[in-house]
């Protein structure tokens, strides 16, 4: 599932491959998929058709795309593909966009996704407190997500008991920062996930802040973590210390085994050495 980093990612790679590109095909559930979760009542082809495609955006962690007057909106759980001209189309999608030069756009719901489309500015969907969130609040990879910022967070009423995990992967306190790219912040942090936040020294804040940074900004340089796929179908070059794939192992800073709990809904994964509650 798309977070913060790959989102980055592929709206990057989308101003690369489609910007400025006119639409010439449009097809929409090619695939039946009973949790694609679309705009009702818009008629993609009628309003997608002939338009030029603008820029991308990272919204948290779902993907905007400026087509025309309108905006398609990918949320976690859509999967986007770039095709070449030539290019063998997949056996199943829930919407592709052609282009002029032949090329495509195919997106393919895994699980459940959100495909829709709506005039700018203007999202009608039941994700609509999630986007306005994304869309008002500072991007964690911009400058204006600073350190008077993130402990301003901090130092909300509500924040206070709440534990490191629910503080950063929920409620859209940082949109588009959730469980899969938690793990290794706190690993890098030497924080454990269920560690209050009313607990916290200034430093202690202040290595989270660090760590939240340079955490997602190795994981966008390395093109998102390696159980994502990017625009051209490439996993990310991010492998993480901490997911299901390494629990058990030892870590490889102090040799402690990697734990596995579930905890608020989800898995955390902590190394008992580096992480003690």
């Amino acid at each position: 599932m798309i977070e913060v980093p790959e989102a980055v990612c592929l709206s990057r790679q989308l101003n690369d491959a489609v910007c400025g590109k006119y639409i010439s095909e449009v097809v929409v559930f090619h695939s039946p998929h009973k949790f694609t979760f679309i705009s009702p009542g818009i008629d993609y082809e009628g309003v997608l058709l002939g338009k030029r495609v603008g820029k991308a955006r990272a919204r948290g962690g779902m993907v905007e795309l400026a087509v025309g007057e309108r905006a398609l909106l990918f949320s976690d759980g859509a999967n986007l593909t770039y095709l070449e001209p030539g290019a063998d189309l997949p056996d199943k999608h829930q919407l592709l966009i052609g282009f002029g030069d032949e090329s495509c756009l195919v997106v393919s719901v895994r699980m459940y996704g959100g495909v829709w489309c709506f005039s700018q500015g203007e999202f009608p969907g039941p994700l609509e407190p999630y986007y306005r969130s994304a869309k008002e609040k500072p991007q964690v990879l911009s400058d204006a997500f600073d350190l008077s910022y993130f402990m301003s967070l901090l130092d909300e009423p509500s924040a206070q008991k709440k534990s490191a995990k629910a503080f950063l992967a929920t409620g859209q306190t940082i949109p588009g920062l959730g469980n899969g790219v938690l793990q290794d912040i706190l690993y890098r942090a030497g924080m454990h996930p269920k560690t209050k936040i009313s607990g916290l020294t200034r430093q202690q804040k202040e290595r989270l802040f660090r760590s939240v940074r340079e955490t997602l900004r190795e994981m966008l340089r390395l093109g998102g973590r390696d159980s994502e796929t990017d625009l051209f179908g490439r996993p990310g070059g991010y492998r993480p210390r901490l997911s299901k794939n390494t629990a058990g192992e030892p870590c490889p800073r102090c040799g402690s085994l990697i734990c596995k709990e579930n905890y608020l809904g989800g898995s955390i994964y902590y190394c008992p050495g580096c992480q003690p509650r």
